[in-house]
């Protein structure tokens, strides 16, 4: 190659070395690249994740909107008012504004059913203490203003009414001891109890709020486990730390016996039983509390409700959710040591769930999983402990 003077040849020398630079510079950056792609797939997936949730969730609301709720503004009143409770509850925390013309209507139709007692149910409801459980806690969630507490205070007093304890002619050393039933005079069970703290905690009651304490003694007793708190028949025959429905009146689980009497534990009430606890002040080195976890670590499982399989798999979801929420581990660990992403498999598989119209609905439907506003509505809960 000729150059026709120094000039040119400096001039094109001047080229090469900054060819040479913009060069270097792309090593340098491509170096940098794993890092920074890393950083990117990792933004990329938290957005991705956020999209996911609330793509969930808005098509969910738009079921509820144009196919679930009825002109009243309730969701499958036939069964009573519990499922509207369940859903308002599902939307309000899910980010649906209480001023939301879906959420007014359902408000509204549940104070509709305001009794004089002070509880919130509908005059034919053997649910007494369930549907104003539930509708307490969506109307908390509603009370931004404070425009209806003068409703939920009387309905607690109400649902403390309900309460087997002295009043009703229990000592603390009775199996019915401060636990609560559908409402109807109904032995207590472990369901409506945890039904009953979860509204108490909702409210703000404290730890040591007589009722919860009252409460606590029964959810203890109502576990697979011996101990200073549970002193009934079935405490030592299966003793895996698990919780079953009821201990009162012959006791009951909804897994079955074993040969010996044994009440078998399940998923859905150990989950309960930890959310209970731990909503009553019990710490993580407690027993009870290490007992129920090994047991929910022996039995981690998003696709079946364990100890009952399909039955009552969105209640299951729902309460696993919150009691993991409560029991604050990001990750949950199983019984193999692997370390489970319990916010990110639970979204995950609810939305491998959720029907084409945007409605979860359970096959199995035993305790009323065959109505999808129901499942809707816990599936919106299990969600709204799931936002990435």
């Amino acid at each position: 190659m000729k150059f026709r003077s120094f000039e040119s040849y400096h001039f094109i020398l001047s080229l090469f070395v900054a060819a040479w630079f913009v060069a270097a510079g792309a090593l340098a950056a491509a170096a940098q690249e794993p890092t920074n792609s890393a950083q990117a797939t990792g933004s990329s997936e938290t957005t991705s994740s956020a999209a996911r949730y609330q793509q969930l969730v808005d098509r969910s609301v738009e079921y509820l909107r144009q196919r679930g709720q009825a002109d009243d503004g309730s969701f499958s009143s036939a069964v009573g008012i519990g499922p509207t409770g369940v859903v308002v509850s599902g939307l309000l925390s899910t980010g649906v504004a209480p001023h939301d013309p879906l959420v007014v209507k359902s408000l509204n139709y549940l104070l509709s059913n305001v009794q004089p007692d002070g509880g919130i149910y509908r005059v034919d409801s053997s649910h007494k203490n369930y549907d104003t459980c539930i509708a307490m806690v969506a109307l908390a969630q509603a009370n931004q203003d404070g425009k209806y507490q003068t409703i939920i205070d009387r309905a607690e007093r109400f649902v403390k009414g309900l309460q087997w304890d002295e009043g009703e002619g229990k000592d603390p050393s009775d199996l019915f001891y401060g636990g609560a039933g559908y409402g109807s005079h109904s032995r207590p069970d472990l369901s409506n109890t945890a039904y009953l703290i979860d509204a108490l905690h909702t409210l703000g009651n404290p730890e040591n709020d007589e009722a919860i304490q009252k409460a606590l003694s029964f959810v203890s007793r109502c576990q697979n486990l011996e101990s200073p708190a549970n002193n009934s028949e079935f405490a030592a025959k299966i003793n895996d730390g698990g919780f079953y429905y009821t201990v009162a009146d012959g006791g009951e689980s909804k897994a079955g016996n074993e040969p010996n009497g044994g009440l078998r534990s399940y998923g859905s009430m150990t989950y309960a039983g930890l959310k209970s606890m731990i909503y009553a002040g019990v710490g993580a080195e407690d027993p009870r509390v290490e007992a129920a976890v090994t047991f929910l670590r022996k039995h981690y499982s998003l696709d079946d409700n364990p100890g009952v399989g399909q039955q009552g798999l969105f209640y299951y979801y729902q309460t696993m959710a919150k009691a993991l929420d409560a029991f604050g581990e990001a990750k949950f660990a199983d019984a193999s040591g692997t370390e489970h992403d319990w916010r990110a498999e639970l979204l995950d598989k609810l939305g491998e769930l959720q029907q084409p119209d945007g409605s979860w609905v359970n096959p199995n439907t035993r305790w009323m999983e065959g109505d999808p506003n129901l499942v809707s509505g816990y599936a919106l809960l299990a969600l709204s402990h799931c936002k990435p």
